[in-house]
């Protein structure tokens, strides 16, 4: 593929970085054998201990749906889709605003981004970015989007705080960027390279890299952990998932996982990682105090995007070649649900209410 521009891991596309897909023949590469294969406040005291903060309420369940260039609006309360939200071409990645008002959606067909008001599931604003934009993260404070561009190399940054909302900034950073996530201070935003083999680490501030962190081949998804000092990446290409010390920017653990890892969220007490397996059908369970994998669970057909509730207790999966998405009751690790949405659900976020 030298000399062209990388593909994003859609439908329709045909060489993408990541295997997206076993069974539909426009989501996969047959042509590499390597296939991308808050503080919280508000504590009550009594005169006995203080109680613990209470738990963040869960808000409605935002579904991509990169086949039938919708996004589904889950209502979490009884699992069942509540509205369907017409968007770009190939929407993929998905984001919600801390405080629950707005999605921001990623069009990888469209070089745009939907912003989706939840107050009435309609779409407000749409954003030209660059070239097959696929992950997206949105800061602490809800003032900036960070935009990957796996077709031109770059991050665009978004400026919330605007009417309408703009793009103030375009970073150059390594080949097929992809997943992006901010740190819970809101200083540095973590940019892995589908194309490559390392992490992109951005200053917020000036908005620019300031250092590459080497992982497996293929990274793909990025959380960092609720206190700051741990980002994970899954590596597509080498079914592993890396763990990065954000104190020293460097790998400090491999963790075997399962068939080409896609995408992982960590648990709001960070003592779980939550890894999708698109070739295994199956979730990865990490506990975080040892880096090891705890359970294994099977959902739906080709799962990638991943979610964990506000309050811990449900985990949310789409499974691209399923057309649905799996609930996963954290405390059992088992599925207690399977909601129907569009055609190849890719990514998902939750809102808090």
């Amino acid at each position: 593929m030298a000399g062209a521009s990388p593909t994003p891991p859609v439908p329709g596309q045909t060489e993408p970085f990541v295997q997206v897909s076993k069974n539909r023949s426009d989501n996969v590469s047959n042509n590499r054998s390597d296939s991308v294969s808050s503080a919280r406040t508000g504590a009550s005291e009594s005169t006995a201990e203080p109680s613990p903060p209470p738990p963040s309420q869960t808000g409605d369940t935002f579904v991509t749906n990169s086949g039938s260039n919708t996004v589904s609006v889950v209502d979490s309360t009884n699992n069942t889709v509540a509205a369907a939200v017409p968007v770009g071409i190939s929407p993929t990645g998905v984001a919600v605003t801390p405080d629950g008002t707005r999605a921001y959606v990623t069009n990888n067909g469209s070089d745009s981004v939907s912003v989706i008001d939840t107050t009435d599931n309609t779409v407000t604003t749409t954003i030209p970015v660059g070239s097959n934009p696929t992950g997206v993260a949105i800061t602490p404070d809800g003032t900036r989007v960070y935009v990957t561009h796996v077709g031109s190399n770059t991050v665009s940054v978004i400026d919330t705080t605007t009417t309408p909302d703009t793009v103030i900034a375009t970073i150059p950073v390594d080949f097929g960027p992809y997943g992006v996530a901010v740190t819970p201070d809101g200083a540095r935003a973590y940019v892995t390279s589908a194309g490559g083999s390392d992490v992109s680490v951005i200053d917020t501030t000036t908005n620019t890299v300031t250092t590459t962190i080497p992982v497996g081949i293929s990274p793909t998804g990025v959380a960092v952990t609720p206190d700051g000092t741990r980002a994970y990446v899954t590596n597509n290409g080498s079914d592993s998932v890396s763990v990065i010390d954000t104190a020293t920017n460097t790998v400090t653990t491999t963790i075997p996982v399962g068939n080409n890892p896609a995408a992982l969220a960590v648990t709001p007490d960070g003592t779980r990682a939550y890894v999708t397996n698109v070739v295994s059908d199956t979730v990865s369970v990490i506990d975080t105090a040892t880096n090891t994998v705890t359970a294994t669970i099977p959902v739906g057909d080709s799962p990638m995007g991943v979610a964990v509730t506000p309050d811990g207790t449900r985990a949310y999966v789409t499974n691209l070649d399923s057309d649905t998405v799996s609930v996963i009751d954290t405390a059992t690790n088992t599925v207690t649900a399977t909601i129907p949405v569009g055609d190849s659900p890719f990514g998902v976020a939750i809102a808090t209410s």
